[in-house]
């Protein structure tokens, strides 16, 4: 009906322009000019009573459409049968289309950026973190509005005005981990940011580097082996060869002899023992998880030192608050365990006061979660600072008859276990050794 209306009114309007035309031509052929004008006139005015009639209408439809808008009316207040009405339906929907798929995709992206293990940070030029995702939080600790409580990362995130790749030593709560920094300079919507993604590789590098431990082993304990087995069977054929009533010039020379036989048969079994017992690093089966509960398991490895302790009047102690349940491969843990606590018997063994203490504890890292720690402290002459980079570097030994194996067997354990050992420098004791369990 509305449409019918203002059809009939352009007509109107139309028709009243076209006879004023007629008018205005037969009066000028009947009296001339004075009523050109007069008509001329009534043009103009009819012609401002349009635009005044054309301005009228079209605040109203501003103030029609504004209202429509503020009212969340999708058709802007114009009803079905107005032309436009279809043409702001088909925009309306358009807009809706993109806007929702717009969405998608930011959601998409917001569920990517909180499972993928990478810590992602886009940082501002006021150094103010716009953006984080639960992994960074993971692995940096709980962060503020800034960067500024990182550290050697703010240094490495401020002075960067390219991008870059980098690698810095990071402190994880007992841990030192390793990560792995990319560092990009963008744009959006006209604001310089920094992309930074950050991983660690802390992992990933001990295993390469107990992978290289145990390629070079292999080849080692290969061609010694081949090398050492002969050997020792021509030293004992030998032996086994020398005859009774075989003289000597010199009756020294055939005791000699015989002793030199004797040395080269003893030093080859012994070393054939030593290459045997390399195996035990290449050949570290995975290991069989189970729930085990820590205290009981660390009494039972203690009595096993029980009687060798009281002969040499050592004191063995073991402090715990609580039972600590963990989920771990007892036998391989046990290895661990003997080891280091044999290295500290030896270690307190020229002491003047002999004491060994394990303390079982936990304690909260940089991301508010707990860590179960065991330190194993004695009262030795402790570790040379030169050395101590060393020690877990399989065959390195400091020890006249060691194999270099116990410290690089326990923490190549403790890793396969998701966790590590470290020696902790501590001023009131020998040596610490801290067992991590992740």
């Amino acid at each position: 009906m509305t449409f019918n209306i203002e059809v009939l009114k352009q007509t109107a309007w139309l028709a009243l322009f076209s006879m004023v035309l007629l008018i205005s031509s037969y009066l000028y052929q009947q009296q001339g000019k004075s009523a050109v004008v007069l008509i001329l006139l009534l043009s103009l005015l009819l012609i401002t009573v349009k635009l005044l009639s054309i301005h009228t209408r079209s605040k109203k439809q501003v103030e029609q459409v504004i209202k429509a808008l503020a009212n969340n009316d999708p058709m802007l207040g114009l009803p079905h049968s107005d032309p436009l009405a279809d043409k702001i339906t088909q925009v309306r929907d358009k807009i809706y289309k993109n806007r929702l798929e717009a969405e998608v995709q930011a959601q998409y992206f917001q569920t990517l950026l909180v499972h993928i293990d990478i810590a992602i940070l886009v940082v501002n030029t006021d150094n103010i973190i716009v953006h984080k995702n639960p992994a960074s939080e993971k692995l940096l600790g709980t962060l503020g509005e800034d960067i500024n409580s990182l550290g050697q990362l703010k240094d490495l995130i401020t002075k960067t005005s390219s991008s870059i790749r980098a690698t810095i030593t990071w402190q994880k709560g007992e841990q030192l981990d390793t990560l792995s920094v990319h560092i990009s300079n963008c744009k959006i919507q006209g604001k310089s940011l920094k992309l930074v993604s950050i991983q660690s590789i802390y992992q990933a590098l001990l295993a390469k580097e107990q992978q290289a431990y145990k390629r070079l082993t292999k080849v080692l304990t290969h061609e010694v082996a081949n090398s050492i087995t002969p050997l020792a069977s021509l030293a004992h054929t030998a032996i086994d060869l020398l005859p009774e009533q075989l003289t000597f010039d010199d009756a020294e020379d055939k005791v000699d002899l015989n002793e030199a036989l004797v040395t080269l048969a003893s030093r080859t079994s012994q070393l054939s023992t030593f290459i045997k017992s390399f195996h035990q690093i290449t050949a570290l089966p995975k290991p069989n998880l189970q729930a085990l509960e820590l205290p009981a398991l660390i009494e039972g490895i203690l009595t096993l030192f029980k009687e060798q302790t009281r002969k040499a009047n050592i004191k063995l102690s073991f402090n715990h608050q609580s039972s600590c349940l963990v989920v771990a491969d007892g036998a391989q843990l046990e290895q661990a365990l003997i080891n280091i606590v044999k290295n500290a018997l030896e270690a307190v063994s020229q002491s003047e006061y002999k004491e060994i203490t394990l303390t079982l504890f936990q304690r909260y890292n940089k991301n508010s979660a707990q860590q179960l720690l065991l330190d194993i402290e004695d009262t030795g002459s402790g570790i040379a600072p030169h050395v101590i980079e060393q020690i877990f570097v399989p065959f390195f030994t400091t020890k006249k008859q060691g194999s270099g194996i116990g410290l690089s067997l326990s923490r190549q354990i403790m890793i396969q276990h998701g966790g590590d050992l470290k020696y902790v420098d501590k001023p009131d004791c020998g040596a610490c050794f801290r067992l991590i369990f992740g």
